[in-house]
């Protein structure tokens, strides 16, 4: 869980820097789209990860989904980034 939050809450800090330097808007242009789809991915990831950890320790009945959702997204986050 705390993988992914570190991870997450790192693209979205680039995503500020990237914003906080207009000057180089053109050069960080084609950039954007796939750091926004990375932040997106990872925060659904974090997110997955943190309701499976909830439901693992209060014994939740749906904490298999939550199990599943991760397993699913960590399947997606490998094939979008496993190298070609």
């Amino acid at each position: 869980m705390g993988s992914t939050v570190s991870l997450a809450v790192g693209l979205a800090l680039t995503w500020v820097v990237f914003m906080l330097l207009p000057e180089h808007a053109d050069r960080l242009a084609a950039e954007r789209e796939p750091l926004a789809r990375a932040i997106g991915l990872f925060t659904v990831l974090a997110a997955a990860s943190a309701a499976s950890f909830y439901g693992a320790l209060k014994g939740r009945p749906w904490r298999g989904l939550a199990y599943a959702a991760l397993a699913g997204l960590v399947a997606l986050a490998g094939y979008v980034y496993w190298p070609a």
